[in-house]
């Protein structure tokens, strides 16, 4: 059994109780580590470190946190291997997939912010003749970054790097259900020099440890990333106390597909954005609306690539599709799988759980296509995150716009169509945060990132986050 660590002021160490959570490893069903059941003497330690850190992190120069970033962007790409195979096991996502994504958009991520708070650039307004204003952006201070188990440190320093860029000191919440790589990158501080209180990590349950950072008085923001669920309870805790909070939540995301599309890069495009990650990215289209003239074929294509999809052991090369990261989330999809086929629901591929060889106390689900759903039923309105897509036909764009639109998410949707005006048209119309044509996933980190509705409150990504993670204060000087 592997042992993780809190990270506070600089240091490793248990929770301060000695309790433990179970740690499992998806592709075996199996328990593999152990990660601190943190409480709120923790929460409280590492709070406290942050605040004694954060007069010093704040005040040093732009070129100094963009050293120690960089340093650690560096780092991450160094120990690129070891961090793979640790997310690979720790969430039952392909190794190839945390090797060629995962890892390398962590270090992006802090070389990013290290670069763009160089560039961060304040205003100034002139009053002809009477004054000059100019707005400072200064550091809140100590502020939490709750993280999800689905990209576990993918997401982790996409929250933490624009924060300590900005000049605040970090209290994190990783998910307890994928602890193993924020324990690892804590590693990675502590050899890259990072000042001791800067970057303070706690695991532990949401229940204890994020409900007290969400309502802890010298918390000044808080970025979560997670369901809706958690979300609302977090917003209810923050309001109270007037914090800032970005929430970014769950997703229900279309895919909508017109006979005019490039098929054969929709059909490839369409595989991944099903399935990947065994259709646990909140930006997965899980919702398949197909102009009617092409639905049959796109049917036939569909399942026939999907039914070849190799399910099986995470670490091996050729594995498509690996584990469910749990077995509470397993339980989950199952049950919305059978929920489909009691609202009448005809399950044209997988719908079934499967145990590869070596592998039979794993969480594994075959990938599913459900088709003869109304778009407005419970399987198509409810968030299922896992690799489960239905099937919706229409006749034009006036009748999928009601569908999509009829949705409690609105996060990310994709159109498929080599129509220039009808592209504009619907990208504008569509009620998403993000809206790909002719794409997906292709993210430039300079953008806003973020969901309507309930997909989320607030905007990450570039200038967006480092506006978030600062207060602006306006100077105004008389002529």
């Amino acid at each position: 059994m592997k042992n993780i660590e809190n990270y506070i002021d600089g240091l490793l160490q248990p929770a301060s109780d000695k309790k433990h959570i179970t740690v499992y490893n998806p592709a075996k069903g199996l328990p593999y580590a152990l990660a601190p059941d943190s409480n709120e003497k923790d929460i409280n330690l590492a709070i406290d470190a942050a605040e004694q850190a954060f007069a010093s992190w704040s005040t040093t120069t732009v070129e100094e946190r963009h050293h120690y970033l960089m340093k650690i962007s560096d780092l991450i790409l160094k120990n690129i291997d070891s961090l793979a195979l640790a997310e690979s096991i720790d969430n039952g996502k392909t190794l190839w997939l945390a090797k060629s994504v995962d890892i390398p958009r962590a270090a992006s991520n802090m070389r990013f912010f290290a670069t763009a708070i160089m560039q961060f650039a304040s205003e100034s307004h002139n009053m002809t003749g009477k004054a000059i204003n100019y707005t400072l952006r200064k550091p809140l201070g100590v502020v939490a970054c709750i993280s999800p188990w689905n990209l576990p440190l993918y997401l982790f320093t996409w929250k933490i790097a624009p924060a300590l860029a900005a000049g605040n000191t970090v209290v994190a919440k990783p998910s307890e259900v994928t602890p193993m790589t924020a324990y690892l990158f804590s590693k990675i501080c502590m050899e890259a020099g990072l000042p001791k209180g800067v970057l303070n990590i706690v695991h532990g349950y949401g229940a204890q440890t994020g409900a007290v950072l969400s309502s802890h008085k010298k918390i000044k923001a808080i970025s979560f990333t997670g369901s809706t669920k958690i979300g609302a309870e977090i917003a209810m805790k923050a309001a109270p106390s007037f914090k800032k909070y970005s929430l970014e939540m769950g997703g229900k995301n279309p895919n909508i597909i017109f006979a005019d599309c490039n098929y054969d890069k929709m059909l490839a495009t369409t595989l991944k954005s099903s399935f990947a990650n065994q259709g646990q990215i909140c930006l997965c289209g899980s919702k398949i609306f197909i102009e009617q003239s092409i639905y049959d074929k796109f049917k036939t294509d569909f399942i026939r690539k999907v039914a070849a999809l190799k399910v099986g052991d995470p670490l091996d090369k050729d594995t498509q599709v690996g584990a469910i990261v749990s077995k509470q989330h397993f339980d989950k999809i199952k049950y919305y799988i059978n929920l489909a086929q009691e609202e009448g629901g005809k399950i044209l591929a997988g719908g079934i759980s499967v145990q590869p060889k070596g592998f039979e106390k794993g969480w594994y689900i075959k990938p599913t296509i459900i088709e003869g759903l109304p778009h407005n039923c419970r399987t198509n309105q409810e968030e299922i995150f896992g690799p489960v897509v239905s099937l919706m036909p229409f006749k034009n764009e006036a009748e999928v716009l009601q569908m999509v639109n009829d949705s409690p998410y609105g996060l990310s949707a994709s159109l498929w169509t080599e129509n220039l005006t009808r592209a504009h048209r619907m990208a504008n119309d569509i009620e998403a945060g993000i809206i790909w044509v002719n794409t997906w996933l292709l993210r430039d980190l300079r953008t806003p990132f973020g969901g309507m509705k309930n997909s989320g409150v607030g905007r990450e990504g570039g200038n967006e986050a480092l506006r978030f993670f600062t207060e602006p204060k306006n100077i105004c000087i008389a002529h």
